[in-house]
């Protein structure tokens, strides 16, 4: 059950090889295609082990490894143009927290998954690590998004990774 052309209709980037990494933040970027097993409830998970942001204060870089995972509906979004997303937080000044509820909002408007989370492990500085969680269920899926972020808050973002 092959992909037809006209199922990757959005999909511009994969396989682009002329395509600019963006400088700024840019949410406009992300791409979808069609989930062609919307009847099945799945999960999708993705690692950017090398995630970049500025702090907005001192305009230092932060490094964390984002984790995303989403339960899908009909859309799902392309892989490399999350990563280019993504890549668009380099020169972006945010706190960590800001990060990755920016990330997790864009992601739910893009797609309208059942349930989505993302989690960022951020590189310690000045001696303190900070592991933000965000997370989005519909209305049939509030009882996991609340159960994910009791583990997350009791148990610590490492423990949920393990």
């Amino acid at each position: 059950m092959s992909r037809q052309e006209n199922e990757l209709t959005g999909v511009s980037l994969l396989g682009n090889t002329g395509v600019k990494y963006p400088t700024e933040y840019c949410p406009e970027i992300l791409e979808t295609f069609v989930n062609k097993h919307p009847d099945n409830e799945y999960t999708v998970s993705f690692t950017c082990p090398e995630f970049t942001s500025l702090c907005p204060k001192t305009g230092q870089p932060d490094f964390a490894r984002i984790v995303i995972s989403y339960i899908p509906r009909e859309l799902m979004v392309e892989s490399k143009s999350l990563k280019l997303y993504l890549f668009s937080f380099r020169n972006h000044g945010d706190f960590h927290e800001d990060c990755v509820n920016i990330i997790m909002k864009d992601l739910v408007k893009l797609m309208n998954p059942r349930y989505l989370e993302v989690i960022g492990l951020f590189t310690p500085r000045g001696g303190i690590a900070i592991y933000p969680f965000a997370n989005y269920g519909d209305p049939e899926h509030e009882e996991l998004a609340r159960r994910r972020r009791h583990e997350a808050f009791g148990l610590g973002i490492e423990a949920m990774m393990k």
